[in-house]
């Protein structure tokens, strides 16, 4: 039977490729073309159909990379045609897959979106081809539109390959495809019916066992199908080769059949290897294609994430979000996720992570008036611990991700179970075991589904994601009718196409009370260069979140202090959001083509100029006018004698510093610094220990060959730690104290690259900072600056959005040594009993902390802080230029002190001239009971928000007193939307937060 296996394989494939899908369609006619090129960014469908179109015929070359052409197709149908399925097809010169090349979107005469084109999706059926997308029949004359974006393959034919398409083009490029198909003509659905009858079957067969005789006996139907197939006239002879396989493709699943909850999905990456202004167009040929298909098929559900993509539709195709609204209100199209987008979720502050709920989950209540209550991340880079809390407190239940397959080093244990934030929230979660979320349903897929579910044998079902995906585009056609034919067939799972909220609710009542827990961060095995590629991305997104910050704290300070008229709500929430669309997990990790990344630097840089503007605004409003250096303190701790969250006239320092002899001393640490400019002792004169390591030196520059195996700007494997270079070469170092601060300035040249660092010793504090300006032009390398200090470390501490985690600096296990490079925001600790030393940064994410024996005995704990990198793909130039970022050395530190060290770093004092400090709109006395936000509330009720939450990991008690009189206090979720009033006495209100926990008070002000 092996060999009569094979034999019946090759055939079908044979057959199918050269003789069936030929046939699909019978007999056609050309339409008629004409062409307008747009010169430049694409325009609106009312501007293009308004250009003199000229003649073209198929064969024309169209479209420069990015560029966009519109077709004007015309013809007549040919009358004796009814009574047929009649379609027009139109191939743009597809090439690549779906979302990923020649992409086209069909309109009416008159500009209205009617159906998306792309390689897997090359029909418009007549029935939406009359006027105005009402149907058409044979004997009329048909004419439509097709908007065609010239999307180059990125990826192209040597995937990871340097390619210089993905950065925005200039005018009058070469043409990169050709028109090569435009007719009318007949559908046969009998051949198309029956390629599908063959591949569920076949696909089906693949997956089952030589012996097994289900899979004899299909192979024998198939090739008796093939038998009644006359080649010559495939068309006429379907109906009787479909005739062969209806006693197979009838028999029921069995009643242990896995159960499979089918959603259809497009996964559409809001920037990748295409510019935002293109998921714009892909977004509604999604739209598009999913509402005309459920015409057609009333079963299919679809889910669609990311409200900015609602919004685009919204904003951008008023026909498109018309028919979108009508698709959620009859429960095809299901808004899911709750975020404004797909983000990141390692690397967006604590605030941005609470703020993409809240814009997200906003937008479909308004606009569907639908609270979302699965979040879907099926391909972020891993998952922050603190997610579970922000889910349960946007006021949803369920997660859903899939990315966690592609772990390189460990197969995760579960695919249902409890996951467990850092404050011990708990959120029912699925991994669907398909391993994609881009599935196409073949027998492959589905097998695999049933075979690698973790929970077989204590949960029966799991959920499908299906459609074209990445690019968009979504389910065809194909899809759904072969889930028509996978519902119920003998030793497949069974398949029922149904909502992510009915796939949810099933399997939380039936496996609830046994799912298995995961406990901590869901840390990605891969891709883990997204902690570092693209340093302006980065360091963008970290300056806005605090600018951010301090703008609604200083305009809600002005306001409730009657100094200023109103609140810049409008403003606020423009810029918060798109910010938070930076933090899409493509962009925010420097994972995305050129024109992204310097779209994003643009887009900081205005945001950042506004920011300032609103701060300065309020500031100088709550300063008055006078003579004063007023000093405005946005960090939620006090110093230099100013109060957090307040602003006044700065303490003087009464201590000094010296420098002598290479050392630099303020009295509480002594900096020795050699002739390379390397830090060789950091003596802690108030401990009386040394903090570096014996024989090691400290701010060592090392430099790493960064060639991975794949995926460039997402990866780092774990052997390029095996070719490193100690980059101790010096150009000049230079001592000298300025206005009270002891200053080295150290510069390095090395390749085609320079570093200068100021390394800077202030009075009063155990702090050495540390500027780094690179002027960077190498190309797969990676920069790292290490920090080994004489501390016994068996693990190290990182902040996380509202919290910290722990991770080990050992490898016992493949799990911890797969943590190579981690994730932290603004600062990492690592400590013994009595003892610890952090280091914190103003824009850098990605770490490795390890520790290593010493010939005396001891272990030495060394941090390292990765600085840049120089990936090929898929920007060649990325990071090439001059970059500036801030670090600080903290010594004798514990974690409250990581922390405080962490926050001021970020939010430099302001200094104001003016006459009138500013008394923190409230104050706490618990020093770990952290303000992460202060606003006033989005109602405009003019409500004061403020967002706190525990940061030791452990119990606190503490009371908060607003400054204002408040009439009322309530407790409300990250939407604020009431959950419990709050005892109001005395003007304060007295809480208990578990560790981590976060808490959200709304104070109604008199």
């Amino acid at each position: 039977m092996h060999d009569d296996r094979q034999l019946i394989e090759e055939r079908l494939q044979r057959a199918l490729r050269e003789r069936i899908r030929p046939a699909i369609y019978g007999a056609s006619v050309p339409l008629d073309i004409e062409v307008w090129h747009a010169p430049g960014e694409p325009v609106s469908p009312a501007e293009a159909l308004a250009q003199t179109y000229e003649p073209a015929a198929i064969g024309l070359p169209w479209g420069a990379a990015w560029g966009t052409a519109w077709f004007k197709f015309s013809g007549q149908v040919p009358a004796e045609w009814a009574g047929s399925e009649i379609e027009a097809v139109i191939d743009l010169g597809f090439s690549g897959g779906p979302g990923f090349s020649a992409e086209g979107l069909v309109h009416t005469t008159s500009g209205v979106p009617l159906k998306g084109l792309h390689p897997r999706q090359t029909y418009a059926p007549l029935s939406i081809l009359g006027p105005e997308g009402t149907p058409a029949h044979a004997g009329d004359r048909i004419e439509f539109y097709v908007e065609a974006a010239a999307n180059p393959e990125v990826l192209g034919s040597n995937a990871f390959a340097p390619t210089d398409v993905g950065g925005k083009p200039e005018p009058g490029g070469t043409p990169i495809y050709r028109l090569a198909r435009a007719d009318v003509a007949v559908f046969n659905a009998e051949v198309w019916d029956l390629i599908l009858d063959l591949e569920a079957l076949n696909g089906l067969q693949e997956q089952l066992s030589l012996q097994e005789p289900r899979r004899r006996e299909i192979l024998r139907a198939l090739s008796r199908a093939l038998d009644a197939l006359d080649y010559e006239n495939v068309a006429a002879t379907a109906a009787d080769a479909r005739a062969q396989l209806t006693d197979v493709l009838s028999r029921p699943a069995h009643a242990s059949a896995h159960q499979l909850s089918a959603v259809g999905h497009a996964h559409i990456d809001s920037a990748w290897l295409w510019p935002l202004r293109e998921t714009r167009r892909k977004v509604a040929r999604t739209v598009s294609n999913v509402a005309t298909l459920a015409e057609e098929y009333p079963e299919l559900v679809f889910a669609f994430s990311q409200a900015q993509q609602h919004a685009w539709v919204k904003e951008n195709y008023p026909a498109v979000w018309e028919r979108l609204k009508k698709a959620v209100a009859d429960g095809i199209i299901v808004p899911v996720g709750g975020m404004w987008v797909e983000s990141d979720t390692n690397l967006p502050g604590s605030e941005a992570l609470a703020r993409q709920f809240v814009h997200g989950k906003r937008f479909f209540l308004d606009e569907y008036g639908i609270d979302t209550q699965e979040v879907w991340l099926p391909d972020s880079f891993g998952y922050t611990a603190a997610l579970p809390q922000l889910v349960k407190l946007s006021g949803s239940k369920w997660f859903l991700t899939q990315k966690i397959s592609w772990n390189k080093e460990n197969r995760f244990p579960h695919h249902t179970f409890w996951w467990e934030g850092l404050d011990g929230t708990r959120v029912f979660t699925h991994f669907p075991p398909i391993d994609t979320y881009n599935s196409d349903l073949s027998g492959r897929e589905l097998a695999h589904a049933q075979r690698n579910f973790a929970e077989n044998g204590a949960a029966t079902r799991s959920l499908v994601p299906f459609g074209y995906g990445d690019g968009g585009g979504g389910p065809t056609r194909e899809f759904v009718a072969t889930a028509r034919r996978v519902a119920n067939l003998e030793s497949s799972p069974r398949v029922t196409i149904e909502s992510p909220t009915e796939f949810f609710s099933a399997a939380e009542e039936e496996y609830h009370d046994h799912a298995p827990v995961w406990s901590g961060e869901l840390y990605l095995e891969i891709h883990r260069a997204t902690y570092t590629s693209q340093a302006k991305t980065k360091q963008g997104n970290r300056r806005s979140e605090h600018l951010l910050r301090e703008a609604e704290l200083w305009s809600a300070a002005a306001v409730v202090a009657g100094k200023l008229d109103a609140y810049p709500y409008e403003d606020l929430d423009r810029i918060w959001k798109a910010v938070l669309l930076n933090q899409f997990h493509d962009i925010l990790p420097g994972s995305s083509i050129s024109w992204v990344h310097r779209e994003a630097e643009e887009t900081y840089a205005r945001l950042a100029s506004e920011l300032e503007a609103i701060i300065a605004k309020a500031q100088q409003a709550l300063a008055g006018s006078g003579d004063a250096q007023i000093v405005f303190n946005a960090a939620p701790h006090g110093r230099n004698g100013i109060a957090g969250l307040g602003a006044g006239v700065a303490a003087a320092s009464e201590s000094a510093v010296t420098v002598e002899n290479g050392v630099l001393d303020n009295g509480l640490i002594r900096v020795t610094i050699d002739d390379r400019g390397l830090i060789t002792s950091l003596y802690d004169v108030e401990a009386g220990r040394e903090v570096i390591a014996p024989g090691a030196v400290g701010n060592l520059l090392q430099l790493h060959v960064d060639t991975p195996n794949n995926w460039d700007a997402w990866d780092v494997d774990s052997f390029y730690k095996n070719n490193v270079r100690d980059v101790t070469e010096v150009d000049s170092v230079d001592f000298s104290t300025d206005s009270g601060v002891a200053t080295v300035v150290v510069k390095r040249s090395f390749g085609r690259s320079t570093v200068t660092q100021t390394l800077r010793v202030r009075p009063g504090t155990k702090r050495v900072d540390i500027e780094t300006t690179m002027d960077w032009h190498e190309a797969e390398k990676f920069l790292k600056a290490a920090y080994p200090v004489d501390v016994h470390a068996d693990r190290s501490a990182s902040e996380t959005q509202f919290g910290h985690i722990f991770r080990p600096t050992h490898q016992n296990t493949s799990w911890d040594a797969a943590k190579f490079e981690i994730a932290a925001h603004r600062w990492v600790h690592v400590g013994e009993p009595g003892y610890g030393v952090a280091v914190v940064n103003d824009s850098t994410y990605g770490h490795d902390i390890n520790r290593t024996a010493r010939e005396d005995g001891g272990t030495t704990t060394t941090i390292r802080t990765s600085l840049i990198r120089a990936p090929r793909f898929p920007d060649p130039q990325t990071d090439q230029g001059v970059h500036t970022v801030n670090h600080a050395l903290v010594v004798g530190a514990g974690i409250p002190e990581a922390i405080e060290e962490g926050y001021r770093i970020n939010l430099p004092e302001r200094v104001v001239t003016g006459a009138d400090g500013a008394e923190p709109l409230v104050a706490i006395d618990n020093g770990n009971v952290i303000v992460e936000s202060l606003k006033l509330a989005d109602d405009r009720s003019g409500d004061v928000v403020v967002r706190l939450y525990e940061s030791s990991g452990g119990r606190s008690r503490a009371t908060i007193t607003p400054s204002f009189t408040a009439t009322a206090a309530t407790e409300v979720d990250l939407l604020e939307r009431h959950l419990a009033d709050r005892d109001l006495q005395d003007n304060a209100v007295t809480f208990e937060l578990r560790p981590f926990q976060i808490l959200t008070l709304r104070f109604t002000r008199s």
